[in-house]
């Protein structure tokens, strides 16, 4: 049973449990709000808050996600009141002293953490903007202090943007969450960057991985639960091609949710995975979905319902619902939405997430022939504006405007206007980097190009200060300088412009540099880049 109260004015939800007391505070902030040239900034006043309260012996932590941040612990009524309040307090007053020592801890942890199998598709979906930005490196710790993250906490992490949790029968006596006033913020419109859905890149070795969006339904999940089984029978215990083969349902908090699926693979099984994965998408579509299925996964779905530990699981879900405006189900309307599912339903989920699809396919392999469309790598056109070419005869051109600057070679361009631009890294040297809010990148090189000794100032005065992010110099050795020959190559085409797992632009060897493409995963730039 569903309890709703209020402490000190922030919203609480309560639910049963069987196991110890777990408490979480959630507010309405997260990577998508943040802006590209900041990414970082809310995970920096997570760590922030959570430094004052040292070492414990129960679980406690705080998690930064694309819209919501939670500060969550276990452990006895007494321990939650001086936790909770502790972070209240945090983050009222954060130790700004520790700026760099909590700045180098998240280097460390973004340098162990990977990424996950989905890491990439936000980012070729929707830019380097809003939900976009889970897919990019926190560029903006470096440049943060001590007032920047202040403001940051001020304005975000207040009573009203925030929704307390508690597994158990009761709010702890004493508790006080003392947060300022503030508002409820919404979460940020969703935008595309792709002209026309299905679609398909190229992605890192390793496996299939898809995303699709629909309107949040029961159906939906649903869907993802069968999508797992089918991938899981024909990938792995049919044909054998795959050993891991999954699918998740994740409201998104703008009323829509994505359906993910993966399937991994040997470099030598990856195209036949990517031949049965679409089969199996394209089995969906024709509507060979079965009643015995259905029934098979709703009787797994409402086992899970009827757990008795269901209602306080479903806690830190429902506060994320009430942060987004989302209504608040019970138990007995979620399983009676369940059992109201038929055939149809999960059909025209599959049409929605299917229509609006995405495709990271492995090096080598394609999905035009599946009626995917290859995602954009480079941009329409090119600004108008002054050309220099590339001094070593390649024929490339940098082209500067008054509105932006392009890089071209041949029929392929890149271009980054002025007022699009998410975020540029700035070399001492005059090596600037733009990257546009539709994720495509351009690597200015000066030494590379016949233009004037004052280019970098010139961009320099058209950009936003606020998104220009100033890059420690480069080793000499490492600045990139004109071959002693013309190159002759081109843009890398559709199926091979990302790197591999590890990153890392293609190396700039005389000509155009090979950075104009969309920007890799990880955010690394050239070898002397950070």
């Amino acid at each position: 049973m569903l309890h709703r109260t209020d402490v000190d004015g922030v919203p609480t939800l309560l639910a049963p449990s069987s196991g110890p007391m777990t408490a979480g505070l959630t507010f309405r902030v997260g990577l998508a709000d943040e802006g590209a040239a900041r990414i970082g900034i809310t995970h920096l006043v997570e760590h922030l808050a959570l430094h004052r309260h040292g070492v414990a012996d129960y679980h406690y932590n705080g998690a930064t996600g694309s819209v919501v941040t939670h500060f969550h612990m276990e452990g006895s009524e007494r321990d939650i009141v001086t936790y909770l309040e502790m972070v209240c307090d945090s983050l009222a007053d954060l130790p700004v002293q520790r700026l760099e020592t909590e700045k180098a801890i998240l280097r460390t942890e973004a340098a162990g953490r990977g990424g996950g199998v989905n890491r990439m598709l936000p980012m070729w979906r929707h830019g380097a903007q809003h939900y976009g930005l889970v897919g990019y490196p926190e560029w903006g710790i470096d440049r943060l202090g001590p007032d920047d993250v202040r403001a940051w906490a001020n304005a975000w992490f207040t009573r009203a943007n925030a929704v307390l949790w508690i597994s158990g029968d009761r709010v702890p006596p004493g508790l006080r969450l003392r947060l300022p006033a503030g508002t409820l913020r919404p979460v940020p419109v969703a935008s595309t960057v792709l002209p026309a859905t299905p679609a398909y890149f190229t992605g890192a070795g390793g496996g299939v991985v898809f995303d699709g969006v629909m309107r949040r339904h029961v159906a939906g999940s649903v869907f993802a639960l069968m999508l797992e089984r089918e991938l899981f029978r024909s990938l792995r215990q049919e044909s054998g091609l795959s050993y891991a083969a999954s699918a998740s349902y994740d409201p998104r908090g703008d009323g829509m949710a994505v359906v993910t699926a993966f399937a991994d693979a040997l470099p030598e099984k990856q195209r036949a995975v990517v031949g049965g994965f679409v089969d199996v998408l394209a089995g969906f579509r024709v509507g060979r979905i079965s009643q015995t299925e259905l029934d098979a996964v709703r009787a797994k779905r409402d086992e899970a319902l009827r757990h008795p530990d269901a209602p306080a699981g479903r806690l830190p879900g429902l506060a994320t619902d009430l942060l987004t405006g989302a209504r608040l189900r019970t138990l007995d309307e979620l399983r009676a939405q369940l059992y109201a599912v038929a055939l149809a339903d999960v059909h025209g989920a599959a049409l929605q997430v299917l229509d609006s699809g995405l495709l990271q396919v492995p090096p080598g392999s394609r999905a035009d022939w599946a009626g995917f469309a290859a995602a954009p790598t480079t941009s329409t056109d090119a600004i108008p504006g002054h050309t220099y070419r590339a001094v070593d005869g390649s024929g490339a051109s940098l082209v500067l405007g008054a509105d932006g600057v392009s890089i071209v070679e041949g029929e392929c361009r890149a271009t980054v206007r002025y007022r699009s631009c998410a975020v540029m890294h700035a070399w001492p040297d005059g090596a600037r980097q733009l990257v546009g809010l539709d994720g495509i990148a351009v690597m200015i090189e000066p030494a590379l190009f016949a233009a004037p000794a004052d280019t970098a100032a010139r961009i320099d005065r058209s950009v936003d200060p606020s998104i220009v992010l100033p890059m420690p110099a480069r080793n000499p050795n490492d600045i990139p300088r004109p071959s002693t020959a013309p190159a002759t190559g081109t843009f890398p085409p559709s199926t091979a412009t990302v790197p591999a797992p590890t990153g890392g632009f293609p190396p700039a060897t005389g000509g155009i540099p090979r950075t104009i493409t969309v920007l890799p995963p990880d955010g690394s730039f050239p070898p002397a880049g950070r």
